[in-house]
């Protein structure tokens, strides 16, 4: 039987090149998407390639009743991939970022993601490796943001950086949890990737940023746990 994926956001950029890669991995992939339309267009798009096991998902991570009907749909799951996310409105400076901006962020980056992602636990328990990747930012990493040699030092958007230091917190103490169990629940960065998401600026493709991901989806028993992984390896919290 194939495993089962869901991926938030996976209708374009990083989340539809995962999906793409798990397809050919041999994965049932779920795309979850706030947009029904985009979605089938995605779905149509990956048709076109050769892959058939993928299905469309009507799924808002800020809505809670759209999160309970997913989950009613999709009982049984393997990898939940956290892939959805929002920058928020620029510029956010310390000093006078708006409530509604932090509010919105949140709600989309940290809020929702939690709330799916305990809605999916038990359909995540009934597979023999489950497995959980939370796509944060080094942009998250109070290490980084706290060291001058590191190259986005000067680059501090509160509501969006503050959201995945945030949801990193949430990987450790989910992480935590779950340490005696088979789950395997790590934050992924997958860098600065030329999408929609940053006005197509960044200097890494999508099929490098998703590479990382999926390596991260894919874990045996053996994988690690509980860390924040880069292309370099383990970054700082």
């Amino acid at each position: 039987m194939k495993k089962k994926v869901l991926i938030t956001g996976g209708n374009k950029g990083i989340g539809f090149e995962t999906a793409k890669q798990l397809l050919a991995k041999d994965y049932y992939v779920y795309i979850g998407c706030r947009n029904k339309a985009k979605a089938a267009d995605a779905i149509e798009e990956l048709n076109k390639l050769g892959y058939a096991d993928v299905e469309a998902i009507d799924l808002d991570v800020t809505d809670e009743n759209a999160i309970m009907k997913v989950a009613n749909e999709i009982t049984e799951l393997d990898v939940l991939i956290n892939n959805a996310g929002i920058p928020g409105d620029f510029p956010q400076n310390a000093s006078d970022t708006s409530q509604e901006t932090l509010r919105k962020v949140f709600d989309t980056n940290f809020f929702g993601l939690i709330q799916l992602t305990q809605t999916f636990i038990p359909a995540l328990k009934k597979s023999a490796a489950p497995i959980i990747v939370n796509v944060s930012s080094d942009l998250g990493s109070l290490g980084n943001h706290t060291n001058p040699e590191w190259e986005h030092y000067e680059v501090k958007p509160l509501a969006y950086c503050a959201s995945k230091t945030a949801l990193n917190a949430f990987t450790v103490m989910l992480a935590y949890e779950f340490k005696d169990t088979n789950f395997k629940i790590n934050s992924v960065n997958p860098g600065y990737t030329k999408t929609d998401f940053n006005n197509n600026q960044g200097p890494k493709s999508v099929e490098d940023a998703a590479e990382l991901i999926v390596q991260y989806a894919v874990l045996d028993e053996n994988g690690s746990t509980g860390k924040f992984f880069s292309d370099n390896g383990e970054s700082p919290w």
